[in-house]
């Protein structure tokens, strides 16, 4: 019995399904090591980046939600990568840090154009600023908004460009 092309294709979709459908059994930790990366701002294997690779044995089951990046327990020498699915992971990425008493570069210069970024629970708001001093990733410096009239806001550098006000007074 011989079976018309157009019956072959939907039988050759069906075979092909499963497979589609199991591609990914598992999490892609590549695109862990990115989110890591962007969260920081630092690539893998630089001051303020991971330390190193997710461990490639990790067999992490894929999430459905965007990933959740934090600071654990505030501090900034580990990052927090938490799957919010139920049933969800939690990874703890160490954050390389400066050997002690070697000064850092200053990732801000006084006098640098900055972006300025407020966020809380629920929202996120960023405006252009100036720095008024000089500082390293972590620390706190001065910044001017572009607002007229504005009073100089304490902020802490997050990355080179970027600053972060404090809402909860840390």
């Amino acid at each position: 019995m011989k079976l018309a092309p157009a019956l072959l294709l939907p039988a050759a979709f069906l075979v092909m399904a499963p497979a589609r459908a199991h591609a990914a059994p598992f999490a892609d930790l590549a695109a862990i090591d990115l989110a890591v990366a962007q969260f920081t701002g630092a690539p893998q294997g630089a001051i303020g980046g991971a330390a190193q690779v997710a461990d490639r044995r990790l067999k992490l089951a894929p999430c459905a939600n965007p990933l959740s990046l934090s600071w654990y327990a505030g501090r900034r020498d580990t990052v927090l990568v938490q799957c919010p699915d139920t049933g969800g992971w939690r990874l703890f990425m160490p954050v390389l840090q400066a050997a002690p008493g070697v000064a850092e570069a200053p990732a801000v210069l006084r006098g640098e154009a900055v972006t300025v970024a407020v966020s809380g629970d629920g929202f996120s708001v960023s405006q252009p600023g100036e720095a008024m001093d000089p500082g390293a990733v972590g620390q706190w410096i001065r910044v001017k908004t572009a607002a007229a009239g504005s009073q100089p806001l304490r902020a802490r550098i997050v990355r080179p460009g970027l600053v972060s006000v404090a809402l909860d007074g840390e």
